[in-house]
């Protein structure tokens, strides 16, 4: 082997490597770009599957991966955000969203005669100022925009690299004999579309290469169709591999996106057979780069228009290839739930995983809510079974501390923006302030035991007491736990009043009650457990203030 082809070798290799580097910068700093907007996009999760396939297209395009939406799709089902009946659309969606990845390496076809109309003209540029932006100035606005724009000029400089190591063998007998063979043969096209998509993990990774091979004119036009069909197939590896292990829906999310495009491969590959038969000049024809860009969204697009009112046949289909394990159905309680909604595959979108990560310390809060009011109820009316279902949901509340802050220290190690950074810190404090008020309302039920294992009570008038001041302390957590759910400042300013309420109202009980006992009204074992309810009280709406206080710094 010459030199010079050791040497092209090398160039398409370095050219694939920057290609494939260009489209994660620029992905991660498209992600990093929307920022706050993913939770949006998170919130126009309905059940309406035509925003669900507009969602799933939006997506796709801002982190420029299909498969990283899909197996966003399989995180998002195993960890309840969305039902299959939208999971399927936004998979439909990701299909149509992918192709903005072959528009952009078709732009590399345009200024054939003019240089400086060529992307790769100032690719260089953008990669200067991008560096320069990155390493000398100090907003991260600013970083993110020069992260842009140094992944799109390796993008285009990696193209052009391969291009050049490749166009060299543009007239070698072994190219044309080779997609000569693979247009020749879909089973062949279709089973390298997927090989390569398998190995890049990335169907734009592989209908780019194809479509720099395209530039060079060694690619046939029935050769482009059967391998972008194939790297449409292919791409459904990135999600199956995902589902392993996961939940049953998890893995009926991951058959739906391989069921919807093996049906769309199937009919196009009979369509396009046939027209290329009836056309051989067509099939034998030199394929653009910007052909093949047209073909790949033309067919992701009419796929869609095709099999979306078979959407709910496909959700379907996928239940009877994913069958439902006895142990699944036997898993229904809070903490395997919990489990089951803490997904590192959301990790492929670093916004949608902190507000998945949002939404558990929520159910975590509402949990701890519930125990509250079980354990006053408790209390109130010497029901033992009350007391015991407390401690029972303390554990689960416990673990759900733990899981949560090992998923946030791995959310706190992807790449995030400032304001991420500072919500990521504050759901931990978050969970730390929900798992403290968990361990005031064990101490209160422990409380109630005291009390109903000694035959103790109280007189009506500090039951009344007790009732008052429990009620304005749950108001106070309950607004705490709407102000991280909705960022509704009202919200926030409503814990701030039923705190200071509490704090009054503690101060003012206490001393009533002292001089109960002191005028021996009260028995002084019980009068010794009514202030450490006070206490305990008070200390809740102290941690709803805290999270009020979290919500208010990130607005």
């Amino acid at each position: 082997m010459a030199i010079s082809d050791v040497s092209n070798i090398f160039g398409f290799i370095g050219g694939l490597g920057m290609f494939l580097y260009g489209m994660d910068q620029m992905s991660d700093g498209m992600q990093r770009t929307a920022g706050g907007k993913m939770k949006r996009l998170l919130e126009m999760l309905t059940r309406n599957r035509f925003m669900s396939v507009l969602l799933g297209t939006l997506i796709t395009v801002i982190i420029q991966s299909s498969g990283a939406t899909t197996v966003m799709v399989v995180g998002f089902v195993g960890a309840g955000v969305m039902d299959l009946g939208q999971a399927v659309g936004v998979i439909m969606g990701a299909n149509i969203g992918t192709t903005i990845t072959a528009w952009i390496v078709s732009l590399s076809q345009l200024g054939t005669a003019m240089a400086v109309l060529k992307p790769v003209f100032y690719s260089p540029l953008m990669i200067g100022i991008g560096a320069l932006m990155i390493l000398f100035l100090k907003k991260q606005k600013e970083h993110i925009a020069g992260q842009l724009l140094v992944g799109l000029g390796l993008l285009f400089m990696g193209l052009d690299l391969m291009s050049a190591s490749v166009s060299v063998y543009a007239d070698a007998p072994i190219f044309s004999e080779a997609f000569s063979l693979l247009g020749g043969n879909p089973f062949l096209g279709i089973l390298t579309g997927i090989l390569v998509t398998c190995l890049f993990q990335s169907s734009s990774a592989s209908v780019g290469i194809l479509q720099t091979l395209a530039i060079t004119g060694v690619v046939t036009g029935n050769a482009a169709v059967y391998i972008v069909l194939g790297a449409n197939i292919g791409a459904c590896s990135t999600a199956m591999l995902s589902a392993i292990g996961g939940s049953r829906d998890a893995k009926r999310a991951a058959w739906i996106n391989v069921i919807f495009n093996i049906i769309g491969a199937a009919v196009c590959v009979v369509a396009a057979f046939a027209f290329f038969t009836l056309n051989p000049a067509m099939a034998a024809r030199r394929a653009l780069a910007v052909d093949i860009s047209i073909f790949h969204t033309v067919y992701n697009i009419a796929k869609t228009i095709l099999l979306y009112p078979l959407a709910n046949q496909i959700v379907a289909l996928s239940g009877l290839l994913v069958k439902e394990k006895k142990e699944e159905e036997d898993s229904d309680d809070d903490e395997s739930v919990a489990i089951k909604h803490l997904d590192e595959r959301i990790f492929e979108s670093p916004a949608f995983a902190i507000e998945t990560a949002a939404l558990e310390i929520q159910h975590m809060g509402t949990l701890a809510l519930a125990n509250v009011r079980r354990s006053m109820d408790a209390i109130l009316t010497g029901d033992p079974d009350e007391a015991r279902e407390v401690c029972k949901v303390e554990k689960t509340i416990d673990s759900m501390q733990k899981m949560l802050t090992e998923y946030m220290i791995k959310i706190e190690n992807l790449s995030l923006t400032e304001h991420q950074k500072l919500v990521v810190n504050n759901l931990f404090y978050s969970v730390s302030d929900i798992e403290r008020v968990g361990d005031h309302a064990e101490n209160l039920a422990e409380s109630a035991q005291y009390l109903t294992e000694h035959e103790l009570g109280f007189s009506g008038t500090a039951a009344e007491d007790l009732e008052q001041i429990s009620q304005a302390a749950l108001k106070s957590f309950r607004y705490a736990m709407e102000a991280r759910k909705t960022g509704n400042m009202d919200a926030v300013r409503k814990v701030s009043q039923y705190e200071e309420q509490v704090d009054n109202l503690e101060e003012e009980l206490r001393e009533k009650h002292i001089e109960r006992l002191s005028r021996g009204e009260c028995v002084p074992s019980a009068g010794i457990v009514f202030l450490d309810i006070l206490t305990n009280l008070e200390r809740i709406s102290d941690h709803a203030y805290n999270l009020a206080g979290y919500v208010k710094d990130e607005m």
